[in-house]
């Protein structure tokens, strides 16, 4: 337990950071789920669109290091990958 003043206060930032990370988090996978669920469906132009509206909300995520820079940009990759063939 925390028994400092300043130590008390890093308790309660590290509180509300936690929280605004849950959110930001969610919301990011609700975004790619919206993707993986077109993709699933088979309507690419509902998954083109899922996944422009997910772009900036999982870079962004990775910005404030809610997710590595490099897996936001591979998972990005691998659903427009998966986008790209299902026109084939």
């Amino acid at each position: 337990m925390a028994n400092t003043k300043s130590a008390k206060k890093a308790v309660r930032k590290l509180a509300t950071r936690t929280e605004v990370n849950k959110a930001r988090r969610s919301r990011m996978r609700t975004y790619l789920r919206k993707v993986e669920e077109a993709i699933v469906a088979g309507d690419k132009s509902a998954a083109q669109e899922a996944l422009k509206e997910a772009q900036p909300v999982v870079m962004r995520a990775s910005q404030k290091r809610i997710m590595h820079a490099n897996a936001a940009s591979r998972k990005l990759s691998r659903l427009s990958s998966r986008i790209k063939a299902m026109g084939a």
